[in-house]
């Protein structure tokens, strides 16, 4: 093969992206040629490596665009620590039928069970399936939310960021309290989503206290619940504290090196 087939067929490949294809065609190539299969196994390599390499340019992309603090899997939980977490119910919610039948899952429990880890490995296998995803704190949600109205971008923010993920994760509800027109905000995150794409919630609340974290208006947290939990998969996990778990054990680690 010359060097002027090998350029161009690099000018195809990029007039085609056929960014992964373009690198690793010569060696699929070589194999051909030693007689390791026929033309139409060539061409089914050749087009299946460069069908792996969209997907993972796809899924970097969809990575950043999630907005996760950190990848979190449920490969990676301890599951001999949250002895509360119900195992069956969370691995089958990681086969995401319920982002597809655009339904909502609500984790609940005291801090340090593991909620967000979950929340966070959730959403990974969403976005390594293609999903568009996005994580964000109750409280980022809210400032954002807040900042877009003052600056009358409201319906805007909404269809990019509210609408626009397949999956929309909110972290950490009921930590800080909202005020009326923070609760309000929320009523209409969750009313607009309502049937037509999936939340993951995380709170350390029972439903309810909700009524406490949103203004005390119990009519508005009435018809949120409504809307939330219609189609929902509620988890809920009990256990202690991981983190205060490790310092207990560091304080006993440290008190048994002192005594001795």
């Amino acid at each position: 093969m010359t060097n002027l087939q090998h350029e161009r067929i690099a000018v195809l490949c990029e007039q085609l992206k056929f960014a992964r294809l373009q690198a690793e065609w010569p060696a699929l190539a070589q194999e051909a040629a030693r007689g390791e299969g026929s033309f139409a196994d060539f061409l089914e390599r050749a087009l299946a490596t460069e069908l792996a390499g969209r997907n993972e340019r796809r899924c970097s992309v969809l990575l950043k665009l999630a907005t996760m603090p950190a990848i979190k899997t449920l490969e990676q939980f301890d599951w001999s620590h949250a002895g509360g977490a119900p195992k069956a119910q969370i691995v089958e919610l990681s086969h995401l039928a319920f982002v597809e039948r655009a339904e909502n899952v609500v984790l609940l429990g005291p801090s340090g069970v593991g909620k967000t880890h979950i929340a966070l490995a959730l959403a990974y296998r969403a976005v390594m399936a293609g999903h568009k995803v996005r994580f964000i704190t109750a409280a980022d949600l809210m400032l954002q939310l807040a900042a877009a109205k003052a600056q009358g971008r409201l319906k805007e923010y909404f269809n990019r960021a509210v609408l626009g993920p397949k999956l929309l994760v909110v972290d950490e509800i009921g930590y800080l309290p909202f005020g009326r027109d923070e609760a309000n905000l929320f009523f209409n995150v969750v009313a607009k989503r309502y049937e037509r794409g999936s939340m993951v919630l995380t709170s350390n609340l029972p439903f309810a206290q909700w009524g406490s974290a949103f203004a005390d208006d119990q009519t508005l947290t009435a018809a949120m619940l409504d809307r939330l939990l219609h189609h929902a998969h509620i988890v809920q996990i009990s256990g202690e504290s991981y983190r205060l778990k490790d310092k207990r054990r560091a304080g006993q680690t440290t008190r048994r090196t002192a005594d001795a």
